[in-house]
């Protein structure tokens, strides 16, 4: 299995937007990394749900539930969206500061790529992001 982050402005689709439609296509990248990630991304994997640019904090997880076919809301067929559904909402939210002051996360892509709105995780850094919101 491979995690993932996944990036939503909360203004545009929040975590309880997610919620209440209950699955949702990821659709609207147009950045080749996140794109390459989403091609990556096979059935089953799981993805942490970040609040980007408002709360800028990690919120729940998400499964893939159907992966990488054309975005139709795209002219070109090489961009593609995937699936989710959404698995659990954290308790406890864990903060892009709380995950900067921690030396664990230095190289977690979320720090790295800041502008990356799909991207790969560590299997170490979900776990410590999964003990994060669960304490």
């Amino acid at each position: 299995m491979n995690y993932w982050l996944i990036k939503s402005e909360p203004d545009t689709y929040s975590w309880d937007d997610f919620v209440k439609e209950g699955k949702s296509m990821w659709d609207g990248v147009r950045n080749h990394t996140a794109r390459l990630n989403m091609m990556a991304m096979k059935e089953g994997d799981l993805a942490l749900f970040y609040h980007s640019n408002e709360g800028k904090e990690i919120v729940g997880l998400a499964k893939v539930v159907k992966e990488h076919y054309p975005d139709p809301t795209a002219d070109d067929p090489r961009w593609v969206v995937v699936n989710f559904v959404p698995v659990e909402k954290f308790p406890k939210p864990v903060t892009l500061k709380q995950i900067k002051a921690d030396k664990r996360f230095e190289d977690m892509a979320l720090v790295r790529l800041s502008r990356l709105s799909v991207g790969p995780v560590k299997p170490m850094e979900f776990d410590f992001i999964m003990q994060l919101a669960h304490d």
